[in-house]
């Protein structure tokens, strides 16, 4: 039923799938009407995946050109393979020196060693939360964005299976946790805040999640990354009614 309402609420035309039961109403059957329509349950989470591949790879993200003077990071966004898909993000040690306490997707700096933006990627990945390069499918770049701290990141989107189990670097990572797509399609902010980036105001979200906050630019990439897969529609370019102005900082 999550992904029922995943789809519902994120406007995926499914219609054509000619798909109108109720899993709810199969299990009120009895077990054998149930696991007789498993196969159909697993074809709906193959066309949700379908999806997600479709759309990221078909996105036309906007790459900043790397300037020499910047350093360059990437960040891996890892969507489980599960009925309801769900975005793999990690709370970083609190006594780090960049983004201490708060919540990012598993990522780094680009090693002199590193073939390209995606080896650094997936490389931080493995590092941080034990995430080995084989159980990633690269589905492809978001659009790169420019830290606080003036390091050039790019996300990469990866699919990696539901059954994965973390082993967080203490030095880097508090914990690691997930929050289904859903979550964000509905767009339940706690509150918003403008920031002033590349000469334009933005209104970025910033969601709670149980113990987490996630904003700045964790929330941009997923607000991106919603709006690409499920055109969910979240503006960040109109000021909303109310909002909090970080302007006087740089961006996040």
């Amino acid at each position: 039923m999550a992904l029922t309402r995943l789809v519902r609420s994120c406007n995926i035309d499914i219609a054509s799938r000619r798909w109108s039961f109720s899993f709810g109403a199969l299990r009120a059957l009895g077990g054998s009407a149930f696991h007789a329509m498993m196969p159909i349950k697993d074809e709906t989470r193959k066309y949700m995946l379908d999806t997600i591949l479709h759309r990221v790879r078909a996105h036309s993200p906007h790459l900043l050109e790397p300037e020499g003077r910047l350093p360059e990071a990437a960040v891996l966004m890892p969507i489980t393979r599960s009925e309801s898909p769900e975005l793999v993000l990690t709370l970083r040690a609190a006594g780090l020196s960049t983004h201490g306490g708060e919540v990012a997707f598993p990522g780094g700096r680009r090693d002199p060693e590193d073939r390209d933006l995606l080896h650094t990627a997936l490389r931080e990945a493995e590092e941080e939360v034990g995430l080995a390069p084989g159980m990633v499918e690269v589905v492809g770049p978001l659009s790169s964005l420019v830290s606080v701290h003036g390091i050039h990141v790019t996300p990469y989107v990866g699919l990696v299976p539901d059954y994965v189990e973390y082993r967080a670097n203490d030095a880097e990572i508090a914990s690691v946790f997930s929050v289904p797509l859903e979550f964000f399609c509905e767009d339940p902010r706690e509150v918003t805040h403008r920031i002033d980036y590349q000469g334009q105001s933005w209104y970025i979200p910033s969601y709670r999640y149980g113990e987490y906050q996630i904003w700045g630019l964790t929330a941009i990439m997923i607000v991106e990354l919603v709006n690409v897969i499920y055109d969910a529609g979240i503006e960040m370019r109109r000021a909303p009614a109310a909002f909090i102005d970080l302007s006087g900082r740089r961006e996040p």
